[in-house]
């Protein structure tokens, strides 16, 4: 379970975090002043901190370099009131995690808390090599065939090495896993760790988001921010999905690999960073260099080394193994007790070509954990796949929400039939609605009411993958 550490001197602040982000996910730890905070941080070791700037006993700003030196790698968000925000500028070049004024808005605080837990997840668990049947406790790298023990024999020669990598493959192939790998084996593995998903950002944003901004640098720059190159200094940046960069942006990220050199938008002061970079994308950058996508002297320098990772299909002998990985896993996470499959089950899965990888199977495995009864994985319980992957002999029942379905959470002893049925539903959904606009996001995004960056995040967490539905 994660935890969440909320330091301010006002009671109804500390009740409303408590009211609002409590649940079987998440433990939400609460403290009056800086001495108290202090305390249970040693004590409790949370995962990310939401800090008042103005104590009782001591300021934000001392408080935080206390906590920096018991663990400098916990995300800490900031809460501040306008007539403090110098301080909280001042804090973010410290290596703050970000801040927010007050009064607090539940939604933008509840998207940041999520980037915060999972940049704590990626800087504190290290991604450990499986080589047992025992399921990890945090992120695990899992696979016998031959392409990923190349993989495994690249991250060790490259991890210790102060050089930019390059990280390749198509989407749910596991790159983001590998990013985290290199860094937990490298020397800054007790230094600042940034990541920014370059495709889920604007790019109105994504430049601001990675070099920071001066004041009035654009409409809704009220004040300059620290963007995460800078917070990085001295470790590492993570660029998922690098090929997404609009020009401006690539010419940026080009000066800084050459000169570890930068200005924030707006401003013509240059700011040096000693910065570690791991790139990922899932485009072939050869390609869109010759369309004239990317540039090619940034190409050349971000793939001083390069590690290709390989597609679920051409993995042989590795979907088993995922397979009852995954199942192992989540098991206990939804009441159940399966360790294995069926050849039957086995058979459906290994026709069906995954294109979402190894992500999507993580997705089906879970699914299939919501009806699943007994020890072993039946066909039955899998979730529509494809026609490839189904005899026409085999049947499912697009209506999921069913009184057997209930009664089977209910009897299973669940205690959150909401969330599963959600989720289901919401898989369900997007497809539907990505099948009716032939893959196209924007449009998908109009007729669900939420904005593209939203529905790329739940097609990242679903293992979905837009280009499926193009025609």
């Amino acid at each position: 379970m994660q935890s969440l550490l909320v330091i301010d001197d006002e009671p109804s602040i500390l009740k409303a975090f408590q009211r609002a982000f409590t649940n079987d996910v998440t433990n939400v730890l609460t403290a009056k002043n800086g001495t108290e905070g202090e305390t249970v941080f040693c004590e409790s070791k949370p995962d990310v901190v939401v800090l008042d700037l103005s104590l009782p006993d001591t300021t934000g700003v001392e408080l935080f370099k206390r906590l920096r030196a018991h663990d400098s790698r916990v995300p800490v968000i900031f809460i501040t009131g306008h007539g403090t925000v110098e301080s909280a500028i001042e804090a973010t070049k410290l290596g703050a995690y970000d801040y927010l004024f007050k009064p607090l808005e539940l939604d933008e605080m509840r998207t940041l808390l999520e980037k915060a837990f999972k940049l704590s997840r990626m800087v504190r668990v290290q991604p450990v090599l499986l080589d047992d049947d025992e399921p990890s406790s945090g992120e695990a790298i899992v696979g016998r065939c031959h392409a990923m023990k190349e993989v495994y024999k690249a991250i060790g020669r490259v991890a210790p090495q102060n050089i930019t990598v390059l990280l390749l493959g198509e989407s749910g192939t596991g790159k983001e896993v590998i990013a985290q790998a290199i860094y937990h084996h490298s020397k800054r593995a007790n230094q600042s760790f940034q990541a920014i998903n370059c495709a889920a950002i604007p790019d109105t944003l994504l430049e601001s988001e990675i070099f920071g901004h001066e004041k009035g640098a654009f409409t809704d720059a009220h004040h300059q921010r620290i963007g995460k190159l800078e917070q990085a200094d001295g470790g590492t940046l993570f660029l998922d999905e690098v090929g997404d960069m609009s020009p401006m942006t690539q010419a940026k990220l080009l000066r800084v690999l050459q000169e570890q050199t930068f200005e924030r938008v707006g401003g013509n002061t240059p700011t040096t960073v000693d910065v570690r970079i791991i790139a990922a994308t899932n485009h072939d950058l050869k390609k869109i260099v010759s369309e004239g996508l990317f540039r090619a002297d940034l190409y050349f320098r971000l793939s001083v080394v390069s590690i290709h990772l390989p597609p679920l299909r051409e993995r042989e002998g590795d979907l088993r193994i995922l397979a009852e990985y995954f199942l192992r896993k989540y098991s206990s996470e939804f009441g159940k007790d399966i360790r294995g499959l069926t050849p039957e089950t086995l058979s459906i899965l290994e026709q069906y070509h995954w294109p979402g990888n190894v992500r999507e199977l993580e997705s089906v495995m879970k699914q299939s954990l919501l009806t699943a009864r007994g020890n072993v994985l039946l066909p039955e319980f899998l979730p529509t796949l494809g026609d490839s992957a189904r005899s026409d002999s085999f049947e499912t029942n697009e209506e999921f929400l069913t009184a057997s379905f209930v009664a089977e959470r209910l009897e299973a002893g669940s205690d959150n039939l909401y969330g599963e049925a959600m989720a289901l539903a919401e898989s369900r959904l997007l497809r539907q609605v990505l099948r009716h606009t032939e893959g196209n996001q924007l449009k998908a995004a109009g007729i669900l009411g939420i904005s593209r960056v939203t529905l790329r995040s739940k097609l990242k967490s679903l293992g979905i993958e837009a280009a499926d539905f193009a025609k």
